[in-house]
């Protein structure tokens, strides 16, 4: 099993469902881009949420300044191209992207949405409540849609807001949801309990 964990934008939880996730799977952990935080990565992060079982892949870029790939890239004097970006041949593996689906990773143009409908991996698209969230989440969703690109779950992550879940769910009722609420501490036993949740959805 494969999957890429995408987000409506930056700061929606990404890191945490994808603890979650490769912890449910058994899974590799891969992030490709790293912007900033070098000194505690997403990586590291999910190494201490997942505990001993964790497995990972290095990151391909190891970028300083904590903004758009493309502009860390250029600071960092660092090319970025497509056919840089290979797949790890692993059986189960979490992807996790960096921010939204409209990234730009490097200055000729080339988004994070790209490489989604290039790689044919279906995503799990992380949504989070915040005034506007409804807006980027439709958004993402119909952007992942146009490139034909399979949507396997939306995860409403956070505080529950019914009116936001309920509009979303009606205009894409095709969809799958599942949520997973506010986690106020996270380390393995946490992650432990949440993964469990999830694995009979497989």
């Amino acid at each position: 099993m494969k999957f890429v964990i995408v987000g409506i934008g930056t700061d929606v939880g990404k890191t945490v469902v994808a603890s979650i996730f490769t912890k449910a799977l058994n899974a590799w952990y891969w992030k490709p881009i790293q912007s900033g935080d070098l000194h505690f990565s997403d990586t590291d992060k999910v190494a201490s949420y997942v505990g001993n079982s964790f497995k990972k892949i290095d990151e391909k870029w190891r970028l300083n300044t904590p903004a758009s790939p493309h502009f860390a890239a250029s600071i960092d004097e660092v090319v970025i191209r497509e056919n840089d970006f290979q797949i790890p041949t692993v059986s189960s593996l979490i992807i996790e992207g960096a921010g939204g689906l409209m990234v730009p990773l490097n200055n000729e143009g080339l988004l994070y949405l790209d490489l989604l409908q290039k790689w044919n991996i279906p995503v799990i698209l992380v949504s989070r409540h915040y005034l506007g969230s409804i807006n980027h989440s439709l958004l993402s969703i119909d952007a992942l849609k146009s490139r034909n690109i399979s949507i396997d779950r939306v995860v409403f992550n956070g505080d529950e807001n019914k009116a936001t879940e309920s509009i979303i769910k009606t205009l894409h009722p095709d969809l799958k949801y599942i949520r997973i609420n506010q986690l106020d501490e996270l380390n393995p036993k946490i992650i432990e309990i949440e993964a469990e949740k999830i694995r009979g959805s497989f």
